[in-house]
């Protein structure tokens, strides 16, 4: 059974139910019902029409839990509007699920939690590591999340907003996590920059072509994680860089910043430097200055610690890294990284150990624990 056939068709097998009538938590279960049950039939007998199919079952599904109601008038006006048999629309309804889940009765980040959990197929411990929250406080957020909808008519779109942060979160784990969503991201950022004329919309889409431009020398053939100042520049898809330099510039020239435009600024001024070396690290430095007063984000005052060891040398990086929760997602590893600079090797095996200890991916913990071996080993020379 193609998984990733099953992948694609469920965000629109979702909102079919939603528009007949069905209450977004029912809807959800009902089609994680008719899932189970492709899994189960499809392999001895796989139907010509997939989507028709588990819109079917799913529909079906969710009548029988209808029927549990004690809404006899409800559940009667149901299924008269059951869906026709014959192969189902081939629209992708993938982005307008996404808006419809952004409902205003939600807040933007439970908003984005349930559009995570539910379109784009993260699991509850990849959105916490998002949010830099335990696990079990973002479980609570999405069950919360999904009691206030449920029952709600989804006829009311959100925010571009949150549909924007729901996009970037999404590439962010397809780019660098254990589920492969990039390319899907990209798309769906090309569609709503086709459909809305609004430059973060703009900022978003060069953000992600230029980091995607990057992926092909992230990684050594042996799956191993490639820093940036060690990639293969002549990998990089240049293609792919002029056009997000494009559509980003035509944003910026509209004079309104928002913080996905700052982003692709870094993202554009890395991927404009013909070597690591050349990287000009005083604008990148701007840059993120001017993203930590329109976010107040701490991960961006880390990684501007580190453009400001760049720019003015390790110790003023590391000044500015001690302003800082040392709990911060890969607080260590740029702490490891600056007193390696700095010419503190035992320091900085130290803190790439116990950064590895806590990363977020194999290929991170991988290469953080290399720089410890290889510093340890240095030492002992």
């Amino acid at each position: 059974m193609d998984e990733a056939l099953v992948r694609s068709l469920t965000p629109g097998v979702l909102t079919i139910l939603v528009r007949r009538g069905a209450d977004f938590a029912a809807a959800e279960d009902a089609v994680q019902d008719a899932l189970i049950e492709a899994f189960r039939v499809w392999p001895a007998a796989p139907p010509r029409d997939p989507k028709g199919w588990l819109v079917t079952v799913a529909w079906r599904k969710f009548l029988d839990q209808a029927r549990a109601d004690s809404a006899r008038r409800r559940r009667e006006d149901l299924v008269e509007d059951e869906p026709p048999p014959g192969p189902s629309p081939g629209a992708d309804d993938t982005l307008q699920l996404y808006f419809l889940c952004a409902h205003p009765s939600l807040t933007p980040s439970s908003a984005v939690a349930l559009t995570l959990r539910a379109v784009g197929g993260l699991t509850t411990r990849q959105i916490a590591r998002a949010y830099l929250v335990p696990e079990a406080t973002m479980a609570q957020r999405i069950s919360r999340a999904k009691r206030t909808v449920s029952g709600v008519r989804f006829d009311r779109p959100g925010d571009v907003a949150t549909v924007l942060r729901v996009l970037y979160l999404v590439f962010n784990e397809g780019y660098s996590g254990d589920v492969d969503l990039a390319a899907e991201a990209i798309r769906l950022t090309r569609q709503l920059a086709a459909a809305i004329d609004h430059p973060e919309v703009a900022g978003l889409l060069a953000l992600m072509l230029l980091h995607h431009a990057r992926r092909a020398s992230r990684t050594a053939p042996d799956g191993s994680l490639v820093p940036l100042a060690e990639q293969d520049r002549g990998r990089w898809d240049t293609r792919m860089i002029a056009e997000g330099i494009g559509i980003l510039q035509a944003a910026l020239a509209r004079d309104r910043l928002g913080e996905f435009q700052a982003q692709a600024a870094v993202a554009a001024l890395h991927a404009d430097a013909p070597t690591a070396r050349e990287t000009d690290w005083v604008q990148i430095v701007e840059w993120y200055d001017e993203l930590a007063r329109l976010t107040d984000s701490p991960v961006v005052r880390l990684n501007r610690a580190v453009a400001l060891g760049e720019a003015d040398g390790p110790r003023a990086g590391l000044a500015a890294l001690a302003a800082l929760d040392d709990s911060l997602p890969r607080y260590a590893a740029v702490a490891a990284y600056l007193h390696e600079r700095d010419g503190d090797p035992d320091t900085a095996a130290r803190l790439y150990a116990e950064a590895a200890r806590t990363a977020p991916n194999l290929a991170e913990r991988d290469y953080l624990t290399r720089q410890a071996a290889r510093l340890n080993a240095a030492r002992r020379r």
